[in-house]
């Protein structure tokens, strides 16, 4: 059984073209991209639509998405990242199990609403709030599976290893339900890939995600990563975020984060660094010839004021570059693609700087940021129309508002650069359609739970909206 869909405009090559289909198998998976009036056991019109791969969100905490707008005061949380945290805390220490599910529901229901089809959850709630564990080690991470699969959208479950507050601190209450030692995290980590193996659900992948260098030691690094390449599963870290971060670190080991894995043999093409905002040109040389990627989040990063990352230079040595919602600021993936070229206008005070990088035009290089870039960070079939990949895409309405005047040469211009979200309008996941005419079947109930917990937990804090 196949499935033709048939738009008004696709994705092909890096162009959008007429007069061509997506031919979908009933196992989900791209048969190819063949003249629209191919025949086909079933056939989908999308008149009036585009349709292009579906965007891969390679960096998100879903539960912090219960935080947006309730740090945007100093008098509430501080003036950095470091401050704000207690903000972060707040909600982390209020989460129940199944208010942990509502919560990632909400996340990736925004997510799939702007046309992503594929999240890496880098989660560390792992204990109940007392620090106990509960019977089984693994409830929380399999709640926001759970939450995945409700709505629909692919999950790479990047758990998360945290076993310290940093080098020489006490351990901060605040982080009580991050920690768990080195062997308790590979024991909950093998019997979670076992629970739920890929063969089980192509929508459901696992990976590691030692949380840093300040919450995990190098020792236990190089245990945590060789584990996690015995298994072949993606290795994903927050890598040089903040100042504070790398002297710490110098302070420890007499390098700097990305010096000290490149150092230790850690880097590699499985090797996914997050942010990397302060790292130096010898450090990006590392990074390049280790194959790795960086994972940048350019809206959270400018909420935070962690810094501008240096796109350019990154991307001149060769490094791929996937995007992230990270702290769930803004759930956009092309403001986070653009904002990679935007960042560096105002530090240059000069336009387009990506467009001087190689012959890959600049709408073009940042859409893959979005898209291929990050399927690859997570060892994912996706982000891709070819053949074989997932059927993992989203159509755009041509008669949106924020696009109007385009023709098939300057549209994938005018949607990096200038789309509403309100222009997507399908979204399909293994070639299930999980959005249709922009609207979620489990929206009005998502958002109702969602406003439940939100009010739970914000009830009684300092400050917060009521």
């Amino acid at each position: 059984m196949t499935t033709l869909y048939r738009p008004d405009l696709l994705f092909v090559d890096g162009a959008l073209v007429r007069n061509r289909a997506l031919l979908v198998g009933d196992d989900g998976k791209i048969r190819s991209a063949p003249a629209s009036d191919t025949a086909s056991d079933t056939v989908v019109d999308l008149p009036g639509k585009a349709l292009l791969p579906g965007y891969v969100n390679v960096h998100s905490h879903s539960f912090q998405r219960l935080i947006r707008g309730k740090s945007e005061s100093r008098a509430v949380a501080g003036k950095d990242f470091w401050s704000w945290r207690g903000t972060m805390y707040h909600a982390a220490a209020r989460l129940e199990p199944q208010q942990v599910y509502d919560v990632a529901c909400m996340a990736f229901l925004e997510m799939a609403l702007a046309g992503t089809t594929t999240v890496g959850e880098f989660h560390y709630l792992h204990t109940a709030p007392n620090g106990r564990p509960y019977d089984d080690p693994n409830l929380l991470s399999k709640q926001v599976i759970a939450a995945a699969q409700s709505v629909g959208i692919r999950i790479v479950l990047l758990r998360c290893a945290y076993l310290r507050s940093g080098f020489q601190l006490p351990r901060d209450p605040g982080q009580t339900r991050f920690f768990e030692t080195t062997q308790e995290f590979l024991a909950n980590m093998d019997a979670l890939l076992h629970e739920v193996p890929a063969s089980v659900s192509d929508s459901i992948r696992l990976g590691v995600a030692p949380h840093s260098i300040r919450a995990v030691p190098l020792d236990d690094l190089r245990q945590i990563a060789a584990w996690a390449r015995a298994k072949s599963l993606p290795i994903h870290m927050h890598m040089a975020e903040q100042v504070a971060e790398n002297e710490a670190c110098l302070r420890e080991y007499g390098a700097t984060p990305v010096a000290l894995a490149d150092k230790a043999g850690l880097l590699g093409p499985d090797w996914t660094a997050i942010h990397a905002i302060h790292i130096t040109d010898d450090e990006i040389a590392m990074l390049a010839d280790a194959g790795a990627t960086i994972g940048a989040c350019p809206t959270t990063e400018r909420n935070l004021g962690d810094g501008i990352f240096a796109a350019d230079k990154v991307m001149s040595a060769g490094i791929s570059v996937a995007l992230g919602s990270d702290s769930q600021a803004q759930i956009d993936p092309l403001e986070d693609a653009r904002e990679l070229d935007y960042h560096l206008r105002l530090t240059h005070q000069q336009r387009a700087i990506l467009d001087q990088i190689g012959d890959q035009g600049l709408a073009s290089r940042l859409f893959d940021c979005a898209t291929t870039n990050g399927a690859r960070a997570l060892a994912v079939p996706s982000g891709t129309l070819a053949p074989g990949s997932s059927a993992d895409f989203f159509t755009l309405d041509l008669r949106d508002i924020s696009i109007a005047g385009h023709s098939p040469e300057n549209l994938l211009s005018l949607i990096v650069f200038g789309i509403n979200r309100t222009a997507i309008r399908d979204v399909a996941v293994n070639g299930r359609l999980i959005v249709h005419d922009g609207n979620h079947p489990l929206r009005d109930e998502i958002i109702s739970r969602y406003e439940e917990v939100h009010a739970k937990v914000w009830r009684d804090a300092a400050g917060s909206s009521r």
